[in-house]
């Protein structure tokens, strides 16, 4: 069960850290836009090939080219501060260099989310802590048991942390890198 909730923890993280652009272009950005298409809302990816072929640039391709501007409506919503270009049945999104400003901005909010994922791994723990403890009273398991449990769990918590770290960590090179 904790295996379960740290990795769903793991997973938000990287899925919040993802949307933070940081100056490099990544079809994580745009492949779940919800674009209207045959009288449905459909997420991006089913409708076209998605592709980033320079570090600063996405490039999509619609399998059906009378969808174009209904995409490019999509991305203009949900991409306020991008600009993305028609080129007849290709749409190319510029991704700019951020300014050192935005980077300094971009590092605070990794860090906001990292501290928010460590802060769910510490609940977390201490929820299952609670309950092996209660068991223990309760007399479901030995005390013997009860700390055995508590090591692993802190072992476990150890690794995500780690990992929850390491993911900072490349975020904040990738918003460094030029």
């Amino acid at each position: 069960m904790l295996d379960d909730e740290l990795n769903e923890i793991g997973i938000h993280l990287k899925s919040e850290l993802i949307k933070l652009r940081a100056g490099r272009a990544s079809i994580d950005l745009v492949h779940d836009i919800r674009v209207e298409a045959y009288d449905a809302k459909m997420p991006l990816n089913q409708l076209a090939t998605l592709s980033a072929p320079e570090p600063r640039l996405v490039v999509i391709q619609p399998w059906d080219k009378s969808i174009v501007k209904n995409i490019e409506k999509a991305l203009r919503e949900n991409l306020p501060d991008l600009n993305p270009i028609v080129d007849g049945a290709t749409i190319r999104i510029p991704f700019p260099a951020p300014t050192e400003e935005r980077r300094k901005q971009l590092l605070k909010e990794v860090g906001r989310v990292v501290e928010e994922a460590k802060i769910k791994i510490r609940r977390a723990r201490e929820d299952t802590i609670s309950e092996i403890e209660a068991n223990e009273k309760r007399g479901e398991i030995s005390e013997d048991e009860m700390h055995r449990k508590k090591e692993e769990i802190q072992k476990n918590i150890d690794k995500y942390n780690r990992l929850a770290e390491e993911t900072r960590k490349k975020k904040e090179e990738e918003i460094m890198t030029i």
